[in-house]
């Protein structure tokens, strides 16, 4: 147990919990910048099983904030170039590595039998989704999110509030990392707090780090924390599907006007024109495009007229 004396020292560690982190099944979704800091800590602390998924590839572009790429990485997928350093780091641990993205057909087989999921994906529509099942099966989730030069980390279901309960309404802009720009240090230091809350959690540390977020702004080097236990969840949400789980007598609208049909039965509209000829409303609506964000405002536009199920499809999630 030399390799972890240092950590075992920690009364809240010791061997019971260094035990208790060997048998742990740990998700994570992502393998980009939030997952550079994440995998080798968790790695590091000997987390016995890690799966990791993520469809992506490396590119140069990139390699400022995912620093566990080098540049004769690029064009390798992430995730398996990752869980290669991680192996390195610790021959001891279980490491899976999982070469394409998570979508809402595969979500449910992913998540099973694990026991804590750490999201690092650059995607709302991904951080929903795995915000919802989580939720539904009781499974701590620690999800982030980083945009220029502040972030978020937060402790969400697993008997805490969802993700959807502290931000029920879509988000203002479809920014990301790609669109928008960010600095690579705030992701590095956004995602040890994730490898640090994920570490809690496993040892049961009180209080938990489930129902609390920290906020960071590295402009003004201020950061916030606040706890959301009690947070409603929303009455009315909108969960995002995969095109697999489309019904034949579903209501599929195609937002985007310069894209292929995500699906044979699907049709091309628009916000306004959906709003003035809505189809029969005893059956399923489905709202596509391309990261599932034109498809939430238009939902949220139509439900207070639409007595229906509606669901979204992002094309970048399915």
């Amino acid at each position: 147990m030399s390799r972890y004396a240092r950590q075992m020292m920690l009364p809240e560690v010791g061997a019971a919990g260094q035990a208790r982190l060997s048998t742990a099944r740990v998700l994570v979704v992502g393998a980009g910048g939030l997952a550079a800091p994440v995998l080798p800590l968790l790695a590091g602390a000997g987390i016995g099983h890690i799966t990791l998924i993520d469809g992506d590839v490396v590119s140069l572009s990139n390699l400022h904030r995912q620093t566990l790429f080098q540049e004769t990485d690029c064009g390798r997928p992430k995730a398996e170039v990752a869980a290669q350093r991680c192996s390195a780091l610790n021959s001891e641990i279980e490491i899976v590595a999982v070469a394409h993205a998570l979508t809402p057909a595969n979500a449910p087989l992913v998540l099973a039998d694990v026991d804590l999921v750490l999201d690092c994906a650059d995607s709302y529509a991904v951080s929903y989704l795995l915000s919802d099942l989580c939720h539904a099966q009781k499974t701590p989730l620690i999800s982030a999110s980083v945009l220029g030069s502040g972030g978020y980390v937060g402790g969400f279901c697993g008997g805490a509030p969802s993700l959807r309960a502290v931000f029920p309404d879509a988000p203002d802009n479809g920014a990301s990392c790609e669109t928008a720009g960010v600095y690579g240090p705030v992701v590095g230091m956004i995602g040890a707090l994730q490898a640090q809350m994920a570490l809690n959690i496993l040892l049961e540390h009180v209080p938990s780090p489930l129902g609390q977020m920290v906020q960071l702004d590295c402009r003004s080097y201020r950061s916030t924390t606040f706890r959301f236990d009690h947070a409603p969840e929303p009455e009315v949400s909108f969960p995002f599907v995969a095109i697999e789980e489309l019904q034949a007598d579903d209501h599929i609208i195609e937002l985007r006007a310069d894209a292929p049909l995500l699906h044979p039965q699907a049709k091309r509209s628009d916000p306004e024109m959906l709003l003035q000829t809505l189809p029969n409303p005893q059956k399923r609506l489905v709202l596509c495009c391309a990261t599932g964000l034109r498809a939430w405002r238009t939902a949220e536009r139509i439900h207070p007229i639409w007595p229906g199920e509606i669901v979204l499809v992002a094309a970048s999630a399915s």
